[in-house]
């Protein structure tokens, strides 16, 4: 009886403490793309883009992607992704109607893309060690039907 009332106690006693709180992980925040280094014409680039990602409780992940195109159209994308690689609907996206993601560390994320029933693309997100930028890798099948990759490179906005 003592023995449990002791581990009671300590489990009170330790459930609010600040000490053994998780941070955030580094990953969660928005971020904007320098849209001056992405791989295309000048004319073609778009105005901004920003991606969002918040912890939706649970084990699931909030990600929201907001576009403001090169003729100021701009495009809204949300969806909240178990963290387990299970495949969940995508609204919005030109780019994708289903995602799966895997968050393998606090500062990696992997997004699985599909689009039509068929792969869209394989997105890798890693926060550098300031985290204050962020890298996105994007592997993909290009138009000649040949695997392709790109980078894209993020700064925190919060």
């Amino acid at each position: 009886m003592k023995v449990l009332l002791a581990t009671l106690l300590m489990a009170v006693s330790t459930q609010g403490s600040p000490a053994l709180a998780q941070p955030p992980a580094p990953l969660m925040g928005q971020w904007a793309v320098d849209v001056s280094r992405l791989p295309m014409p000048p004319e073609a680039r778009p105005q901004s883009v920003t991606i969002t990602f918040r912890d939706a409780g649970q084990g699931k992940l909030t990600t929201q992607v907001d576009i403001v195109d090169a003729s100021g159209e701009k495009s809204h994308t949300v969806g909240t992704n178990q963290l387990d690689g299970t495949p969940t609907a995508v609204t919005n996206s030109l780019e994708a109607d289903t995602a799966a993601m895997r968050m393998p560390a606090p500062d990696v994320l992997i997004m699985a893309l599909g689009k039509g029933g068929g792969p869209a693309s394989t997105r890798i997100y890693t926060v550098a060690n300031d985290g204050k930028s962020l890298i996105e890798t994007s592997a993909y099948i290009g138009d000649n039907g040949l695997p392709a990759m790109r980078t894209h490179y993020f700064t925190r906005v919060r």
